[in-house]
Formats: C-alpha cells, sequence, structure tokens
C-alpha cells in the first residue's frame, strides 16, 4: 500500500522534527501532484494506525492536491490543465507540453510547545 510507505516516511520525519524542537506536532500540511496523489482517506487511516501511542496521535494531516501544469508551445505561458478542455489559458493553443508532476512533499508542521 503506497499510502502506508507515506505515512511511515511523514511519521518519522515529523517525529524527528518533534525531538528536536521539544514540541508536540498538532498539524502537518503536504502536496502533491496529480499523478503523484495519495488517497485521503487511506492515507489519514494508515498514519492514525502508525502514529497510535506516540507523540504524533492525534494529529491533523492536511493534504493539497496540485493540479498538472502544461506550457504553451505558442505564447509559452505555463497554467493549469483542465482535462474537459485541454487548451493553453492564455491563446487558447492546443499545442502545449505537459510540465512534470508535482512531487509528495511535507510543507509545513505545526507544533505546540510541550
Amino acid at each position: 500500500m503506497h499510502e502506508m510507505m507515506v505515512a511511515e516516511s511523514l511519521f518519522t520525519t515529523i517525529s524527528d522534527e518533534a525531538a528536536k524542537l521539544s514540541a508536540k506536532p498538532v498539524s502537518a500540511k503536504i502536496s502533491c501532484g496529480t499523478l503523484n496523489a495519495v488517497n485521503d482517506e487511506a492515507l489519514d487511516f494508515a498514519f492514525e494506525a502508525i502514529t497510535k501511542g506516540t507523540a504524533c496521535e492525534g494529529m491533523k494531516l492536511q493534504i493539497d492536491h496540485k493540479p498538472i501544469q502544461g506550457k504553451c508551445r505558442n505564447c509559452k505561458a505555463s497554467f493549469d490543465i483542465e482535462f474537459s478542455r485541454p487548451m493553453c489559458t492564455q491563446c487558447s493553443s492546443e499545442d502545449f507540453e505537459l510540465l512534470p508532476d508535482a512531487p509528495l512533499i511535507l510543507e509545513e508542521i505545526e507544533f505546540q510547545e510541550e
């Protein structure tokens, strides 16, 4: 299960930071691209199971899904791809390239001092 590996990695990173700061983690924000997506419910479930009985128990995860981006070959604009209308939002050209999908990133951890 992809989400279990992601949850384990998040737990390790968050636990390490909490130990360095001597603080209790209360929430974390992650982002991922459309193609690198995680299932929110499965990740929440896996993270909850892994963190039971630890300083991370009860943490809230916020997951921000980033859209796929394109770059127009005509006007060079970058834009979010809308699958129902795949065209440049600036010049309406259908000649564009897909940009690399956003990676899965731990963007922010909120701590409560103990």
